[in-house]
């Protein structure tokens, strides 16, 4: 196995973490502000780690370049329904959690 082989192992296996960890959140965290932004940052990352990943074994230019489209998209598509979910949290009376 080479480093090249063993560095896109590591970066797909951290990556695949992100989302355990983002998911965990998901079901952990109290509220939907809390709960939105574990889910977010850690799929952004951990997305962006898969695709580091499959960059280093992607045969070709074609490729790589439709991988960061497609990451580039989700990024774009994941910022966007997170604001859309927390602005209609906000709309129906929804209050952050807050140690009491």
């Amino acid at each position: 196995m080479s480093i090249l082989d063993m560095a896109s192992l590591v970066l797909i296996a951290v990556g695949c973490l992100f989302f355990i960890a983002g998911s965990v959140g998901m079901l952990r965290l109290p509220d939907v502000f809390t709960r939105l932004h574990a889910t977010t940052k850690a799929d952004n990352v951990g997305l962006g780690l898969l695709v580091l990943g499959l960059l280093l074994r992607s045969g070709s230019m074609f490729v790589a370049s439709k991988l960061v489209l497609i990451w580039l998209l989700v990024l774009v598509a994941g910022a966007t329904t997170c604001h859309l979910i927390a602005q209609s949290a906000v709309r129906r009376g929804e209050r952050p959690w807050s140690k009491r």
